[in-house]
């Protein structure tokens, strides 16, 4: 199940990374026939194809490799010097203009949004988060992991022990042996830190409420794990007991599948742009759609940058231009994309900032279930 959700992640990653930068393929020349566009079969007049753009002649040298490179990188930079100044400062006339079909000069949306997805990959496989406190909740999970493996070898044991001295025909001095390594067993437990099961009060006491943000959610994952848990639904209650029993797992695909489903982001922010101007006859969900992959794109550009700057004696001064800039961004585009007035773009602006927390919320917990489905 987990390996098909993995794989549908993947392929449709992969399918909107194609779908954004290689056009569809059609007839190939008929030999002795007229000339025709190897990649769309239409009827050639001139040195490029009317109907897709591409060129009349094509070359299988190695030399074409080099050619290919270096207009792809020229190519793709020359737009991407149009639209960035274009998403940074004025996102709003970017998002109309390639709405009411400017589109040459610019990246699109989804080229853009892939791009930026990729780049924030690399920069936090190459530095990291840079944030103490995810380095610290990894390491408070790896540890959890272990002592999970250990409080369950510690219980198969005490199982076993229990068994043989339940079990007739025992003599007093195999007894005494027994219990000897049971005693054992528990000082063992207590000196590696294994957790016994809760009480029943203690259950219902629910873990402590500490200060430190990784103690919390050490002792959080502690109390869930010496917990049982019926939810009265099997296939969840699994999810729940394999996900406790290996949290430093689930960390690691949250992490993964955090860059496969990325563009979940997409369809869970439609519906709260929508409520942003209901029922409006002006605008279409395509213009949502651009409005919101531009944005999104934006935002993890900007953290690319935060995270960069991080590593400088700078970090501190943009991180803190970078959180007040953000609400500042969202209104010149929504002021700029749906010619919106001052107050209007304000008061949806207040309301996009919440409607963004809801949509990452549930991308989360998207994550999460995926996660404990594996």
């Amino acid at each position: 199940m987990s390996g098909d959700i993995d794989s549908i992640g993947a392929a449709v990653t992969a399918g909107l990374a194609g779908a954004a930068v290689e056009p569809a393929r059609g007839m190939a020349a008929e030999k002795g026939g007229p000339r025709r566009c190897f990649n769309c079969g239409t009827s050639l007049v001139g040195a490029h194809c009317h109907r897709c753009g591409q060129k009349a002649d094509i070359h299988r040298s190695f030399g074409a490799i080099g050619h290919d490179l270096v207009h792809a990188i020229f190519h793709f930079e020359g737009k991407l010097w149009n639209t960035l100044p274009l998403l940074v400062w004025r996102p709003g006339d970017l998002t109309r203009r390639y709405i009411h079909g400017e589109r040459a000069s610019f990246i699109s949306p989804l080229a853009l949004f892939l791009f930026a997805v990729f780049l924030t990959y690399a920069v936090l496989a190459m530095v990291g988060s840079g944030s103490g406190l995810s380095d610290q909740m990894a390491k408070a999970a790896a540890e959890q992991t272990r002592r999970n493996a250990l409080q369950t070898s510690f219980r198969a044991e005490v199982e076993r022990i229990d068994t043989r001295l339940a079990a007739a025909g025992a003599t007093d001095a195999e007894k005494a042996s027994l219990a000897d390594e049971r005693a054992t067993l528990e000082k063992s437990a207590q000196y590696l830190g294994i957790a016994r099961d809760l009480t029943d009060e203690e259950r219902a006491a629910g873990p402590p409420v500490l200060e430190d943000p990784v103690e919390q959610v050490t002792s959080s994952a502690d109390f869930l794990t010496r917990t049982k848990i019926d939810s009265g639904v099997p296939f969840i209650d699994k999810a729940l007991q394999k996900a406790w029993a290996n949290p430093g797992l689930l960390l690691y695909k949250l992490q993964a599948n955090a860059y496969k489903f990325a563009w979940a982001l997409i369809p869970l922010s439609l519906p709260f742009l929508w409520l942003l101007y209901p029922f409006s006859r002006r605008f279409h969900t395509y213009d949502h759609f651009v409005f919101i992959t531009y944005s999104i794109s934006f935002m993890l550009l900007l953290f690319v940058v935060v995270r960069l700057f991080n590593m400088t004696i700078l970090g501190e001064t943009i991180s803190v231009a970078a959180l007040f800039y953000v609400p500042f961004h969202m209104y010149r585009q929504l002021r700029g994309a749906y010619r919106s007035s001052r107050f209007g773009a304000i008061v949806r602006s207040i309301l996009l900032l919440n409607f963004s927390l809801f949509a990452v919320i549930a991308f989360m917990l998207l994550l999460l279930t995926l996660g404990m489905m594996g």
